[in-house]
């Protein structure tokens, strides 16, 4: 059975190897760290990381911690659910900033 947010995880990993990039999916658990994104990509020499919701969902404190630290030294975090499908894949057109950046493509998401 496909869960509401393994279909967001799988549109995502579709956009990303339609756009070279390098990701892949840490393990968080036993051996892992929490919290991390669901996805880490590198585009174009940059860092990202990629948190994927369904449903409305929102990032726990731990995830929102670990996608601001990725901010902090410069990489791109990202926000997705399945409402946010597009907006993802115009910033892979576009490119991305020089700085660190929060884009939030979740439901109501600003």
């Amino acid at each position: 059975m496909t869960t509401p947010e393994k279909k967001v995880k799988d549109k995502v990993k579709k956009l990303l190897a339609e756009h070279g990039a390098y990701y892949f999916m840490p393990a968080t658990g036993g051996y892992g760290k929490s919290g991390v994104p669901d996805l880490v990509a590198c585009i174009k020499g940059r860092f990202i990381g990629i948190e994927c919701k369904a449903n409305g969902g929102k990032p726990t404190a731990l995830q929102e911690k670990n996608l601001m630290d990725i901010i902090n030294v410069g990489g791109i975090s990202i926000l997705v659910d399945e409402t946010g499908i597009s907006s993802l894949k115009v910033l892979l057109d576009a490119g991305f900033p020089d700085a660190g950046v929060l884009f939030d493509f979740l439901e109501g998401g600003g």
